[in-house]
């Protein structure tokens, strides 16, 4: 679902928003667009992973967990500064990184116990 949305979101940015955002604010979009493609494939993996495991490693719930925080918080923070124009709102985006890294730490130290 959040990597059709984000499919979605940038045929929308390119199409409906690209005569009405700034070429800056259409670049925030879009990298909005692109980190929640990229951390959807990597909730893929994640369930993929869970799937292939008797035992659930807690750290690879952890980074699906971290995987959707981290979109909410920091792809929808640019996604509403982009079409706001708050400028605040960029502020917010660092907090959604940090939990992007934290859900690929969490899928690293899952993946280094698999067996």
């Amino acid at each position: 679902m959040l990597a059709g949305l984000s499919v979605a979101g940038g045929a929308f940015a390119s199409h409906a928003l690209k005569d009405r955002l700034s070429d800056r604010f259409l670049e925030i979009f879009e990298t909005g667009t692109k980190y929640q493609m990229y951390h959807a494939l990597a909730l893929i993996l994640v369930a993929l992973l869970l799937n292939s495991q008797e035992n659930t490693p807690i750290t690879m719930v952890g980074a699906g967990y971290a995987f959707i925080i981290g979109i909410l918080i920091f792809s929808g923070s640019l996604y509403a500064l982009s079409l706001t124009g708050i400028k605040w709102l960029g502020a917010i985006a660092p907090i959604g990184g940090a939990a992007l890294i934290i859900g690929w730490l969490s899928l690293a130290i899952a993946a280094w116990g698999i067996k």
